[in-house]
């Protein structure tokens, strides 16, 4: 599921958040190749729950990325932003059999064995802070017997990171169309904890799925964090991460770096944590823990904690800039 991202602006006012590149990727991609690498099974469809006005362009893409795992891409419309189940219902042609659902602005390493003898795996971290997030509460067997949100009494530390394994996506589009029958709303919105509540109610098993790393792209500053977080596991992974084509000219990399095909760094320092698109070009200038897109031309600039769009151009020495597509700053 995705939106827009309204948090993320101006970045998402030309494309949508889950098509913005965390470290030469987008959040999308990364997201459904790391759960089909969790998996570990043939994927036959992606289906993608958007907004009509998105556009074609971006529907292609989508599509192109389920293609690329080999399975058929789906694209369906919430035309009203009336929560989350609300949401998975707007594909419920699509929720039959062994299925996953997820919020598309979260990333996440995980090196877990999926249990597939449950009815559904909700995938949750260990946090510092659970007040702050909707968390599970465990029985005696390690099955999930309660969700709570935010809560102000300690419950657990597993907070719920919004990716879901379900044995059987009917079963859930069932609860789901009594919750919309009966119009069961919290702030106006129907929420997918509903339906999971109804399940558990009629003896349904759920077992949390305990992930190492979950990273947000909810705003600038935590995207850009991610991206760096990012390029180390890719790094220490032994990732390739610099283009054979780009351009390094009197360029000193600083890794992790991820610097894109036909990129062009000339009298720079680049890192660490800095990501450059395809085509970008970056003259006399230091940059660390920045994430800049694609066509963009980079003079003169001292950026930490810089977040540029494509086809961007910037002249100047401010630094934790944040310029969307297609902007000048000079």
């Amino acid at each position: 599921m995705a939106g827009r991202g309204s948090r993320l602006r101006p970045h998402t006012l030309t494309i949508p958040k889950p098509l913005i590149p965390i470290a030469g990727k987008p959040i999308v991609q990364r997201l459904v190749e790391d759960i089909a690498s969790v998996l570990d099974e043939k994927i036959e469809e992606v289906a993608y729950v958007i907004a009509e006005d998105f556009g074609k362009e971006t529907e292609d893409n989508l599509k192109q990325i389920a293609q690329n795992l080999g399975a058929k891409g789906s694209i369906y419309y919430q035309d009203k932003p009336l929560g989350t189940g609300h949401a998975i219902m707007c594909a419920q042609q699509s929720l039959s059999g062994p299925c996953v659902i997820a919020y598309a602005d979260t990333l996440f390493r995980a090196d877990f064995t999926l249990d597939k003898e449950a009815d559904s795996v909700i995938w949750v971290k260990q946090v510092k802070n659970p007040e702050a997030y909707g968390v599970v509460s465990l029985n005696e067997n390690n099955e999930i017997e309660g969700l709570v949100e935010k809560p102000k009494d300690f419950v657990s530390d597993l907070a719920v990171i919004g990716i879901y394994y379900f044995k059987d996506g009917a079963v859930l589009k069932s609860e789901l169309q009594a919750v919309l029958d009966a119009k069961l709303m919290h702030g106006g919105e129907y929420q997918i904890n509903d339906g999971i509540k109804q399940m558990q109610a009629k003896g349904y098993t759920f077992k949390p799925g305990k992930i190492d790393e979950w990273m947000d792209c909810g705003n600038k500053n935590v995207t850009v964090e991610t991206n760096g977080r990012m390029l180390q596991f890719l790094h220490k992974e032994g990732a390739h991460l610099v283009a054979s084509s780009a351009q390094l000219e009197n360029a000193s990399v600083i890794p992790p770096c991820y610097i894109g095909e036909n990129a062009v760094i000339k009298d720079a320092t680049i890192g660490p944590n800095v990501s450059i698109g395809e085509g970008t070009v970056i003259e006399n200038s230091t940059i660390e823990e920045s994430l800049i897109q694609n066509y963009s031309q980079v003079t003169n600039a001292q950026l930490k904690n810089a977040m540029i769009g494509n086809y961007a151009k910037f002249d100047g020495n401010f630094t934790a800039i944040s310029i969307g597509d297609y902007s000048e700053l000079v």
